[in-house]
């Protein structure tokens, strides 16, 4: 259900992509070209409205009408930013709480490193909001300066990408841990959750770099409009933005999610095997994927359609599609906190103020060296789908240890 109520971005792109001109019911009302018809003809591209820069002024950029009446319909200037709205509303306390139980009440497990690192993660990507949501309310006026664009964009992509990145990390965590258990003992501990964490963290630094290399912020010509990466020079499209955003695209979501559908299915083939009835762990892992496609899908699929062909007779003004699709991307981080934290009713329990601080113990220090059986239970409160696990383990594990039996 959620995939297709968030598919609607696609749709709407595949109506845009007829042609150039632009639908009567995305304008709010009278002509948003705002000039004569002597302006330069520009033809739609990928990555941001395509303008023309000025003769006399390269901080001016020219954009045709149709591409204008898109930038300031009513979808950027009220639908994007209440989406962003609802992000800082929901996500910022839920990832925060969950921020503030995972490290002062959960058990220092390497699975509480990394969904303290997710959490955190969804919270900065939530602080990030606030500029663009007031650049969007303004208008297309953006206030804050050429150097506070630049680090806006970085921030907005590199922590949502980085949220992949840390999901993609936590299934191969949850992935050693049920289906190679008895070697999971000596993988899994502190220094693979750092390294995943580290690892996660320099792509995402490593991905969002190139957003800070290039100027992004332009006037619109024949208007006091000052704009934030929504209008780029032609020039710059296809040199650098095209291959930067390709990389997002590709490194940042769709190799992430396919180790994600690997591991959790992975993991639901060694529970099906156990003999044991699943169907409640089939469900949490099916929302776990079904979130992570849905939010993250639409808008890279888009960017990466932009790029495939950008001629006005393939896709049009594809763009106008993408920046409501990407404001739907950020809602996933409001999804996160109650997919992996509150639908657990021990977290929740930890999350009151009169639950008892869970001390570091030698158990706990010892990561990924834990009894079998008491493996499940202490992580219990971190990892919802696998609390549900903890009995439905157990088969899998003494069939293992069952065989190695029997080769000695």
């Amino acid at each position: 259900m959620w995939g297709r109520l968030l598919l609607w971005p696609l749709v709407l792109g595949f109506s845009l992509s007829g042609g150039t001109q632009t639908p009567s019911f995305y304008d709010e009302g009278g002509s948003t070209g705002g000039g004569d018809d002597s302006a330069p003809s520009i033809l739609p591209g990928p990555r941001g409205y395509p303008g023309q820069v000025c003769a006399n002024d390269s901080d001016i950029l020219e954009l045709p009408d149709s591409s204008r009446a898109l930038l300031l319909g009513w979808v950027p200037t009220r639908l994007v930013p209440a989406l962003y709205g609802l992000v800082l509303a929901v996500g910022l306390p839920a990832n925060g709480l969950a921020l503030w139980v995972l490290a002062t009440r959960a058990p220092r497990l390497p699975s509480t490193m990394l969904l303290i690192n997710l959490a955190a993660a969804d919270l900065l990507l939530a602080l990030a909001l606030p500029p663009r949501v007031a650049y969007h309310l303004r208008g297309q006026r953006w206030p804050f300066g050429e150097a506070a664009c630049r680090l806006a964009t970085a921030a907005l992509y590199g922590h949502m990408y980085g949220s992949v990145l840390l999901l993609a990390a936590i299934s191969l965590d949850r992935y050693l841990a049920l289906v190679h258990p008895l070697r999971a003992r000596t993988l899994r501990g502190r220094r693979l959750a750092l390294g995943l964490c580290v690892a996660a963290w320099l792509m995402a630094a490593a991905l969002a770099l190139p957003l800070t290399l290039q100027q992004q912020t332009f006037r619109l010509a024949r208007s006091d409009r000052v704009l934030c990466h929504d209008a780029l020079p032609l020039d710059a499209q296809a040199s650098h933005w095209q291959p930067a955003f390709t990389c997002l695209a590709v490194l940042g979501c769709f190799l992430p999610l396919l180790a994600i559908l690997l591991c959790y299915g992975a993991t639901l083939r060694t529970l099906a095997a156990s003999g044991r009835r699943y169907g409640h762990a089939l469900r949490l892992t099916a929302v776990v994927l079904a979130s992570a496609v849905a939010f993250f899908v639409p808008s890279n699929l888009l960017l990466l359609l932009h790029y495939s062909d950008p001629r006005p007779s393939a896709w049009g003004n594809l763009y106008g599609t993408y920046v409501p699709s990407l404001a739907l991307s950020t809602l996933n981080s409001c999804v996160d906190p109650f997919v992996y934290y509150y639908v657990s009713a021990e977290f929740r329990d930890k999350a009151s103020w009169h639950a008892p601080i869970v001390p570091a113990t030698q158990e706990a220090q010892a990561g990924g060296s834990l009894e079998p059986g008491r493996l499940w239970s202490l992580s219990a409160m971190i990892v919802p789908l696998h609390s549900s696990l903890g009995n439905r383990a157990r088969p899998c594990l003494k069939n293992k240890q069952t065989k190695i039996k029997k080769r000695r």
